[in-house]
């Protein structure tokens, strides 16, 4: 599926509809004829070949690796063991292979690209488990709060990113302390912790965020991307005074405890850092913005809705990366975009809904948000919520329907236009289905209570498009709002109710699975239900009701995704890659821009699913989608 070749035009984009501080700079930028990247322009991350192998069985290894959009259309495939060929044929078809060896030895699989290109290779252990990649943890020791009660560590969010350079990704972990704290409740807690580790579970670093940053699913949203275009990742995130770097250095005065008597953090300095991916030093340390004000413009006084954090990678210019920190999203929101030249974080541009003429966009933002370039001018747009923030810092629209707790972009089968499918708590709008680029209402299933879940996923080949469903719309909808099934029904022994938290590419159709707490879920078009096709047994998910994995996307092989679990204990983290065949091959979804934004965008908040920047499902069958039948 080649996704890049299309004829492109210059266009200037000048809609302004609020006031915002913005940058003086301006860019050109450009589109293409289906609202796609340039990727010429795009100073975007480089990619291995992805090879990995994983035991399938006591006497069978699966091989799978990256098709990448710099390979020709009939690129064929070499697969070897030890130097050794184990295909008959040149492989032509999916990137995916499977050997019979029994368990016994390490062996080392290479994989050849016959018309040039990269190839790549995997050292598989001789005492590899079945189905994941096994990556010891280096668990932080008990801790004791000002009281003396103790807490441990549990292995939370996690991220992605390239530290030097080679096109293999690195880990990075957020550790969580089991006394954080949600916004709403008083309390002291550990700190936050990030570390960065190898897939073989080397560990490359440690930072420790200190007692000035307090710990929970709403305070700490770090980014993992190469902002400055050197070909290796930085890490940016809110710090403070204490702030420990990966090398020990800390940041501003280490003696500094700015926790009121009841463990909130009202006062003190502010800061953003942009870390060193491969030594985790702290490379610059700014003023964070949006800054705290006055508590009571965020919502309240007791400082639960002004520290209520969103943070996004973005293309703003159409080609550089830039990092967008957010705060606030019941009352006032400010957006600030930052931008990291490899010495100096600079800001780009700050929004704020309570500048003049940008009253409407208070109050609209999620517990997370998406980004993708939705009116097709080239640079990317931030969908905060119920609202739309243009890539040069101004108010694209607000829809007024207020906060709400998940969100997802998607596509039409045309891959034309961008929609929003996103839940209300206002007691009103229940679920609605809007255009992304313009905030018009295309599908509305009201509801007089909160709307706290919604789901976005191709889960049915019946109908087209995606299928739409929430607590309120009365079972699965087609994109076009028709029931398909009035009773979605979950089969499972740890879940109850209809999976509505994440979505993965696991087996080997074109349609998505369902991913709740550790279980993947398949869709049955003639009975309704969900059942139980993959169980990660021994592992836990994150983030209470979110039930979430610790990230979930196409981090490695081919172009189905991969999911990352900590086990019980916390103590090893298991990348799971799907052993099922696949008749497909298709460029990896992380050479799409809107879905690699959705991977580093992943851990903000109440974590959603990755989503691509085009439709990708069963319509696909039998047509030339951007350059490759789809057989």
């Amino acid at each position: 599926m080649h996704l890049f070749n299309l004829k492109l035009f210059r266009s200037y984009h000048t809609v302004c509809t609020c006031l915002a501080t913005m940058c003086t700079a301006v860019f050109p930028v450009f589109m293409t004829a289906q609202s796609a990247y340039d990727y010429s322009g795009l100073k975007v991350e480089k990619l291995n070949r992805g090879v990995v192998a994983i035991r399938e069985s006591e006497d069978s290894v699966v091989v799978s690796w990256r098709y990448l959009s710099t390979d020709s259309e009939n690129q064929k495939f070499d697969v070897y063991r030890d130097g050794k060929k184990v295909n008959r044929a040149p492989i032509t078809q999916a990137t995916f292979f499977k050997d019979g060896l029994p368990k016994g030895k390490s062996v080392r699989y290479e994989v050849k690209a016959l018309k040039g290109g990269l190839g790549g290779e995997y050292m598989l252990s001789a005492d590899a488990p079945a189905g994941y990649i096994d990556i010891p943890l280096d668990k932080p020791e008990l801790g004791v709060d000002p009281f003396g009660k103790e807490y441990f560590y549990v292995a939370n969010d996690a991220s992605v990113g390239d530290v030097d350079g080679d096109g293999q990704f690195e880990i990075f972990l957020k550790w969580d302390p089991t006394n954080s704290h949600d916004n709403a409740h008083n309390g002291f807690t550990g700190p936050t912790l990030i570390d960065c580790y190898r897939l073989d579970g080397t560990k490359l670093w440690r930072i420790d965020l200190g007692e000035n940053i307090r710990s929970g699913a709403h305070y700490t949203q770090f980014l993992v991307a190469d902002f400055d275009g050197d070909g290796c990742a930085e890490l940016i995130c809110k710090t403070a005074d204490g702030t420990q770097d990966g090398t020990g250095k800390v940041i501003g005065d280490r003696r500094a405890d700015y926790r009121n008597m009841k463990g909130r953090i009202i006062a003190g300095p502010e800061y953003l850092t942009v870390f060193n991916g491969r030594t985790g030093a702290a490379m610059a340390t700014t003023q964070y913005l949006p800054e705290r004000g006055e508590l009571k413009d965020w919502g309240d006084s007791y400082a639960n809705r002004s520290e209520r954090y969103l943070a996004a990678t973005a293309y703003l210019d159409g080609k550089t990366l830039s990092a967008v920190m957010c705060r606030g999203y019941y009352a006032k929101s400010v957006l600030a975009a930052y931008d990291w030249d490899g010495k100096e974080l600079k800001v780009r541009w700050v929004f704020d809904s309570s500048n003049p003429g940008c009253e409407a966009y208070a109050g609209q933002g999620n517990h997370n948000l998406r980004v993708a370039d939705v009116d097709g001018d080239g640079c990317d747009e931030i969908i905060y919520g119920q609202m739309a923030v243009d890539h040069d810092g101004t108010g694209l629209y607000s829809t007024g329907m207020y906060h709400g707790d998940a969100i997802h972009l998607i596509s039409d089968v045309a891959n034309r236009k961008y929609y929003v499918w996103g839940c209300h708590e206002n007691k009103k709008d229940g679920t609605t289905l809007r255009d992304a680029a313009t905030g018009d209402v295309i599908l509305r299933f009201p509801s007089n209570k909160d709307i706290g879940r919604c789901m976005a996923a191709d889960i049915d080949p019946n109908y087209p498009g995606v299928e739409l469903w929430s607590p309120n719309t009365g079972g699965v909808r087609a994109f076009d709002g028709t029931l398909i099934s009035p009773e979605m029904k979950f089969k499972s022994e740890v879940s109850a109710g209809i999976p509505v938290n994440m979505a993965v590419w696991w087996d080997g159709d074109l349609l998505r699975e369902l991913l709740d707490k550790n279980e993947v879920s398949k869709y049955n078009p003639q009975t309704g239900a969900c059942d139980v096709i993959k169980v990660f047994e021994g592992c836990m998910w994150n983030n209470g009701t979110k039930a979430n994995p610790c990230l979930q996307g196409d981090i490695i092989g081919d172009w189905r995704e991969e999911v990352l679990m900590r086990t019980e204990d916390s103590r090893h983290l298991r990348l799971y890659v799907t052993t099922e065949p696949t008749a497909y091959r298709f460029h990896s979804f992380l050479e799409d821009p809107a879905y690699r934004h959705s991977l580093a965008n992943q851990n903000v908040a109440y974590n959603q699913p990755t989503q691509p920047g085009f439709y990708f499902g069963p319509e696909l069958k039998g047509k030339k989608f951007r350059g490759t039948l789809i057989k």
